[in-house]
């Protein structure tokens, strides 16, 4: 026992670690006999080191003389079970992650032990050594610094040649894993923060260099991914296509945060060949191919999904070069105008660096487009060369020419603003927005493309007298067409869903703020048009089956309308444009409580558009907060007006009779129950309660079933006049709401109301509980006539305004 007890407490001596180490030295073959005495020796090892490092340096002296490393190196040579590797790797990243002392991190690094290690011939074919192995190599790059980098790498001639630890890391980094995916960037980003000069040449030299070209076919490839379900024509279930869609935006999202991520890094060289790539391998070719066609031919992207790409883009990944020449793209036309003026006659050193790009390609775009319009098929360019730097402009791209008068026109892509697909415009005009409101533009560009009237902007040659001058922006020059199409949106004849016109709005609104003119007749006539339409579709729902959410939607909508008009383009989620295929507009179901549900709040969110677009239209100052309050406080005086112990009552609650109407019912297929039903109504909130007789009190009944009194539609039955059909929403909102919420449900319309038929003793007494349950709904409607009369009269008095 006391030799025991003396073993564990001296397990961290040198002389036990001496032992631990001979014990290994002795080992000449590993199998699967001493596989687990030699996991046990290797434990031990790591154990002690771990603890010397920060303990006793004369373990890590004996770790050194004893070159405990070499013999790591050795195990995995003469192991003939490949089970040792994977505990090997586990237990090695277990010290380096543990050690502190920079001595031992050097002597760790140093001798060549670490890269053998890391360039051994590891079979990970099956099994799960690669998981082990990536997270080595996260250890060392964890470790890693200017000082100890170079410990890592082969040098020739002040050349790297060799290192280990990042071209093995780059074989996983498409792994199919996500975790081994992301601790492949974590390892990578680790080495570029380090800021060694010839790393930095070896990583942005061919063939190494190729990891940043793999890193854009993948984003690319997860582009077509998501095309996949943005141009599903009903092979697929709604809900399966809204996961996909959310799922592959996600996937792209995240490749787009790793190439920001490299960006943040701030080191010209990777910043110039992620900038490159991502222009070549996606930009330019997406950007070219919205230029040549509207629509998606052979293996291009939609339209739809190439503008959420861009978009994306801009606002995650951003950068000056970036912006400057997807803005330069877009804007060729006014380029052709007006930069020429700089590249004609001036010296290339007189232009700034990042309008090189667009100057010296605009040719070569407009030779592009018109070709593409001229020719009968489509033109495959393999590689075009640009003057400014930009090699392989696009490889092996098609260009298709079934759209003949973008080149006549010479507006591009500005024909997305003209076009009859609302997605389109209102993706195309976010896109727009997103470059207006970057602060990256080059000085030229963004008088060009913004919102403000910039007076005139002097665009000065070689020649003194000569000049050019640029007072109109993209949206200054076509702000009426502009606005004239959101607002066809808006007054669309048909139904659209209200998430297309809260994004029109909110295009609407925010280019309204930067013009000051406002709309001209034409356009104040067509929005007044919608708005009109908004209003009268807002008071028929007063009569709906659903006006007693009226109130609750109106005031939850209100500020979500509020916080959605005013949102930042650069913070708004270009999602949307997607998620606009998935809320198309349908009559399918349309009798169902579920279908009526989503169309009352549609219809609300409406009128909270239009009425808050009419507000910052005619420049009247809302006050939001009164208005509100004044509608609460009519909802809590309605209610207290009528208060009763009976439209309080509950399921199983003792209530009067006295205004019960006697009748019978049939639950399923029971026998026929003698009951009361009482309707109530105190404020908004109306009440169809069921009652039979108490057992002990004679005036009182005990409620068995209760239905909310909005929506009832009470109808006796033509054949049989004595009794009363009774029709009562089964859909439940507020936990559909949570619950939708939750788990991104879209609304079901498969629910069907419920039926209640009563049964009267005559034709006569069906008829006054018909108009004692109608009586109760009319003043249920009124309170909330009266809850809304505040809004409706404030309204009126901006129309006669």
């Amino acid at each position: 026992m006391w030799r025991s007890l003396w073993r564990s407490i001296d397990r961290f001596s040198v002389q036990h670690f001496k032992y631990v180490i001979n014990e290994l030295q002795q080992i000449k073959v590993v199998h699967e006999h001493n596989r687990e005495f030699v996991m046990d020796l290797l434990q031990s090892i790591v154990e002690i080191v771990t603890y010397g490092d920060r303990q006793d340096p004369f373990i890590f002296e004996c770790f050194m003389e004893h070159q405990v490393l070499a013999e790591f190196v050795r195990i995995l040579k003469i192991s003939q079970d490949s089970k040792i590797e994977a505990p090997l790797l586990q237990y090695l990243s277990i010290m380096i992650q543990n050690m502190d002392s920079e001595h031992g991190i050097y002597y760790c690094f140093s001798n060549g032990y670490i890269n053998s290690i890391i360039s051994y011939p590891y079979n990970f074919d099956g099994g799960d050594l690669a998981p082990y192995y990536v997270s080595f190599l996260r250890a060392i790059s964890g470790k890693i610094n200017r000082d100890t980098l170079c410990l890592l790498v082969k040098v020739q001639r002040d050349d790297v040649v060799s290192f280990p630890l990042y071209t093995e890391a780059l074989r996983f980094a498409q792994h199919e894993e996500k975790m081994i995916q992301t601790a492949i960037r974590a390892i990578v980003l680790n080495i570029y923060n380090v800021s060694d000069d010839m790393v930095y040449q070896f990583i942005s030299t061919p063939p190494v260099s190729e990891y940043f070209s793999d890193l854009v076919l993948r984003l690319k490839d997860l582009c077509f991914r998501l095309d996949a379900f943005v141009c599903d024509k009903g092979k697929m279930d709604t809900q399966k296509r809204r996961n996909g869609l959310m799922l592959e935006s996600d996937k792209i999202v995240d490749e787009m945060y790793f190439f920001k991520d490299i960006l943040s890094v701030g080191e010209p060289r990777l910043s110039r060949l992620v900038t490159e790539n991502l222009l070549n391998g996606l930009v330019f070719p997406v950007l070219f191919s919205l230029l040549a066609s509207k629509n998606k031919i052979g293996y291009d992207l939609s339209a739809i999904t190439s503008l959420y790409i861009i978009s994306r883009l801009l606002q995650v990944v951003g950068g000056r070069s970036i912006i400057n020449n997807v803005a330069g793209v877009i804007l060729y036309y006014f380029l052709n105008i007006n930069v020429r003026v700089l590249s004609e006659g001036n010296d290339a050193s007189d232009v700034h660096d990042d309008v090189k790009p667009f100057s010296n390609c605009l040719y070569e775009v407009e030779r592009i487009i018109c070709n593409a319009s001229e020719s009968n098929g489509s033109e495959s360019i393999n590689r075009t060369y640009l003057s400014g730097g930009w090699e392989c402009f696009m490889s092996s791209f098609n260009i298709n020419s079934s759209n003949g008068e973008i080149c006549s026109k010479r507006n591009g892509m500005l024909a997305f603003v003209f076009c009859e697909d609302h997605n389109l415009l209102l993706a195309f005009i976010f896109l727009l927005l997103i470059l207006t409101e970057s602060k990256d533009l080059d000085c030229l560009l963004s008088p060009m493309s913004g919102l403000y009237e910039m007076g005139d902007v002097m665009l000065q040659t070689n020649d003194a007298s000569t000049s050019k001058s640029v007072n109109e922006s993209i949206f200054i020059r076509f702000m009426h067409e502009i606005l004239n199409a959101l607002l066809n949106v808006l007054a669309f004849e048909q139904s659209l869903s209200i998430m297309m016109l809260w994004h029109a709005g909110w295009c609407l609104q925010k280019l309204l703020n930067f013009h000051k003119e406002r709309l001209n007749s034409d356009n104040l006539l067509l929005f007044t048009t919608s708005y009109d339409r908004s209003r009268v579709n807002f008071l028929k729902e007063i009569d709906g089956v659903w006006f007693d959410h009226i109130p609750d939607t109106l005031r939850t909508e209100w500020t979500s309308c509020k916080r959605a008009l005013e949102q930042s383009s650069q913070y708004k989620d270009p999602l949307f444009m997607l998620e606009l295929l998935l809320h198309q507009q349908s009559s399918n179901g349309e009798t169902s409580p579920s279908f009526a549900w989503k169309r009352m709040v549609d219809t609300v969110k409406a009128f909270i558009l239009h009425f808050q677009l009419k507000t910052f239209i005619f420049e009247d100052v809302l006050l939001e907060k009164p208005l509100l309050n004044m509608i609460a406080s009519s909802t809590n005086g309605c209610g207290a007006i009528c208060a009763s112990d009976v439209s309080s009552a509950s399921f199983g609650s003792n209530i009067s009779l006295e205004s019960g109407i006697p009748c019978g019912i049939a639950f399923s297929n029971s026998e026929i129950r003698d009951i009361y039903v009482i309707p109530v109504a105190s404020g908004i909130i109306g009440k169809f309660l069921l009652a039979e007789k108490h057992p002990f009190r004679s005036r009182h009944g005990v409620v068995i079933a209760i239905a909310p009194l909005a929506g009832l539609c009470p109808k006796i039955d033509e054949d049989h006049p004595s009794w009363l059909h009774l029709r009562i929403r089964e859909f439940d909102p507020q936990f559909y709401t949570i619950k939708a919420r939750r788990n991104h449900l879209s609304m079901p319309d498969q629910l069907a109301d419920g039926r209640w038929t009563l049964g009267f003793p005559n034709a006569k007494a069906c008829e006054e509980a018909q108009l004692a349950i109608l009586n109760e709904i009319t003043k249920q409607r009124s309170a909330v006539e009266y809850m809304l009369a505040p809004l409706l009269q404030y309204d009126l008095e901006l129309a006669e305004s």
